[in-house]
């Protein structure tokens, strides 16, 4: 399930008027703009708000060519029609003092809340000098111009911040607008769109102020306006349990697979054949004068296996002879750069000269000891990494195995293949017996993986 998408739909029906029904007894939103145009002047002229001038959007509210058809008893406005504050931030940067106020920059705002985890925070003089032309207070609605541009968060209780560069702060009419409803009303894919289709820049875009005043969206009644947020909220708690549950789930998933391969090479997985080839004779065919290590780590292994250390049924080679040389990667390309740790195919190259085939074998970062199979010709990215290739009487899988759960990192940044990681102890099963755990971690992991992307 796809709860992002899910989202997104439930607050497309609620700007459409298709989230909840409606209300014949409501006031209609064309007398509550009336109300609010009303409100709006006895401030002005009490002067507690400014007339603004940055626009000249008409207060005609009933247009011939509206994005969509609403319901009865809805009408379109402008943003600038139901705020009394759409407030640019400073320009300026403010530096992270690590305590006081904190900073909201566009990065802290969400999907509807502040996240203010690890935020910047600044001094009392700063937040002064930036909240000079207007004070955020709760419910407010601050917007992110850029970087991602479009986001929309409410000011909650007990959230005093700063504004950041590229914010802009919205504040609805106090007691007529709801601005949990406002906040969701921009969250919505037509405001999303709407309004960042205007973006303009070439290295970052960012939404314009002229973009944002007169932003024409639908006004429901009040009391309509209470419904759908009270609906969406409902809706999104649910969504919530979802992906708490799908998140635990992967989780679970990701524990079992770990819990399959330690169970796997400790000859714990499948039964024994008492048939097969004890593994100490496959390892004196591979040295005569191989001698087992003292299992002190494999206390329990069954009978037939044995024990040895990486470095008895490994080679390796330095990388030095297949890194790329140009770091312009393009997917257009044919062979792929690799890197041992969770991006794996970090690009693309043309290059032709130095591509490494000896295939499979396992690339090793030697740094963090991350390790994967390749099957596959490839470059690699930097020195950091050693390439092994494994006996051909061993299962290269079985060692993959072992490798994806076996790891050497420390509190210093040095190389550990040679020093330590090639002198682990891997027990080994009999030649057969690898194989029969081979495919039986596969099978397993196939059905874990069509759980995964059911989720």
């Amino acid at each position: 399930m796809d709860t992002k998408k899910l989202r997104q739909k439930i607050l497309d029906l609620a700007i459409r008027g298709k989230l909840v029904p409606q209300d014949p007894n409501d006031e209609p939103a064309s007398v509550l703009l009336e109300r609010i145009r009303e409100e709006k002047e006895r401030l002005i002229k009490e002067g507690k708000i400014k007339r603004s001038k940055k626009t000249a959007s008409s207060d005609t509210y009933h247009y011939e060519n509206v994005p969509f058809e609403v319901p009865e008893g809805w009408v379109w406005c402008k943003l600038e029609n139901i705020t009394v504050l759409i407030e640019d931030c400073p320009h300026t940067t403010a530096k992270d003092e690590g305590k006081g106020y904190p900073l909201v920059r566009t990065p802290n705002i969400g999907e509807g809340q502040l996240l203010l985890d690890g935020v910047h925070r600044v001094s009392k003089e700063v937040y002064d000098k930036r909240n000079v032309r207007a004070v955020p207070q709760v419910d407010d609605i601050i917007y992110a111009r850029e970087a991602p541009a479009g986001n929309v968060a409410v000011i909650r209780e007990n959230e005093q911040v700063c504004l950041g560069q590229r914010t802009v702060l919205i504040r609805p009419m106090n007691t007529l607008i709801d601005s949990v409803w406002l906040t969701y009303t921009m969250l919505a894919p037509y405001s999303k769109n709407h309004l960042t289709s205007k973006a303009t820049g070439s290295t970052v875009t960012h939404v314009n102020m002229a973009s944002i005043r007169p932003f024409d969206l639908p006004l429901p009644p009040l009391s309509e306006q209470h419904r759908i947020v009270a609906e969406i909220k409902r809706w999104f708690a649910l969504i919530d349990q979802i992906e708490q549950g799908k998140a635990d789930l992967q989780t679970i998933i990701k524990q079992t697979k770990s819990k399959i391969l330690g169970l796997a090479i400790h000859g714990k997985l499948v039964p024994q054949a008492p048939n097969d080839e004890p593994a100490i004779e496959l390892l004196k065919r591979i040295n005569p004068d191989f001698t087992p290590c003292d299992n002190g780590h494999y206390t329990q292994l069954p009978d037939g296996w044995t024990v040895c250390r990486l470095e008895q049924i490994t080679n390796y080679e330095q990388p030095t002879a297949y890194i790329v040389n140009s770091t312009t990667y393009d997917d257009s390309y044919s062979t792929p750069v690799l890197t041992a740790g969770k991006s794996f195919i970090i690009g693309y190259t043309n290059e032709t000269a130095g591509i490494y085939s000896n295939l499979p074998c396992i690339i090793f970062d030697d740094f963090t000891t991350d390790s994967k199979k390749v099957d596959f010709p490839f470059k690699v990215k930097s020195s950091a990494m050693k390439i092994l290739k494994i006996h051909k009487d061993i299962e290269i899988n079985y060692v993959t195995m072992f490798m994806s759960i076996t790891r050497l990192v420390g509190d210093t940044h040095k190389r550990y293949w040679i020093s330590e990681y090639s002198k682990l102890e891997i027990p080994i099963p009999p030649k057969a017996e690898q194989k029969r755990i081979v495919y039986a971690v596969r099978e397993i992991f196939t059905q874990l993986d069509l759980i995964m992307e059911s989720l």
